[in-house]
């Protein structure tokens, strides 16, 4: 359970992490199912702590648990690390070896293909959002039929819509995923754990804006250094500047 902070003693596990990030929501859940109590610290992903930046030197990013005054980051890395050190409580992975394995495979899955898929979905209009919509699509295909056939079979627990104006998990396209989606929401610690519907899809709408901000700006910049002259363009104009940076708010944090 989270508790906070006394500015006495420190914690025995302390959280970095941000309310909108679906990896510290990770993190979180893994600890309320595991009735670890934690002190949980909200970072600013504009303005990073410097305690932040001297725990994770590497990645610079959310989550980070320190269990102990020493730190672990990345949210797989740190679900493991709590099935090892309290495998007395609920454990968060199977006990079987190659079913431990298979759960690591789809779990890296979510984050390579799953996640960044939707998440150029997100960023994108016209023919390339299509083409990431359909990315989404062959993605969830791919565990749908996991949850009819594969590994998840008759088990129990693994959304994204409203931002774009685009259905990504379709019930009649998706049943048994979707009928995982609705089970796994319904569960008590994940209403503890994830924010409301309404306030992520605000911080979303808000990112989706910069982040097509940035690619129309970076398209006029292109467009603009290429018009000056056939000639000039094509011989001595100077290449293109690079697009804008995004801030670091809109970093993805593992």
């Amino acid at each position: 359970m989270e508790k906070q902070e006394n500015g006495g003693e420190a914690p025995e596990l302390k959280l970095f992490g941000s309310w909108a990030s679906s990896y510290t929501h990770r993190v979180q859940l893994a600890l309320r199912l595991k009735a670890l109590e934690f002190v949980y610290a909200e970072e600013d992903l504009g303005n990073k702590s410097e305690a932040l930046l001297r725990l994770n030197p590497v990645h610079k990013k959310v989550p980070v648990l320190v269990h102990r005054g020493r730190a672990l980051a990345e949210s797989v890395i740190i679900l493991q690390y709590l099935d090892d050190a309290w495998p007395e409580s609920r454990p968060l992975l199977p006990s079987d070896p190659f079913d431990r394995a298979l759960a690591r495979f789809w779990c890296h899955f979510a984050d390579d293909k799953l996640g960044p898929a939707v998440g150029a979905v997100f960023a994108s209009t016209g023919k390339e959002q299509e083409a990431a919509v359909q990315q989404v699509h062959d993605n969830l295909a791919l565990l749908e039929a996991e949850l009819r056939e594969g590994a998840f079979k008759g088990r129990r627990f693994f959304g994204g819509d409203q931002v774009t104006g685009v259905r990504l998990v379709d019930a009649d396209a998706f049943p048994l995923f979707h009928a995982w989606l609705r089970d796994f929401e319904a569960q008590e610690e994940v209403k503890e754990t994830i924010p409301s519907v309404d306030r992520l899809l605000e911080y979303a709408r808000g990112l989706r804006q910069m982040l097509l901000a940035l690619a129309a700006g970076a398209g006029a910049g292109a467009a603009a250094a290429a018009g000056s002259s056939p000639v000039t363009a094509a011989v001595d104009a100077p290449a293109p500047a690079a697009p804008p940076a995004a801030p670091q708010a809109a970093a993805v944090d593992i």
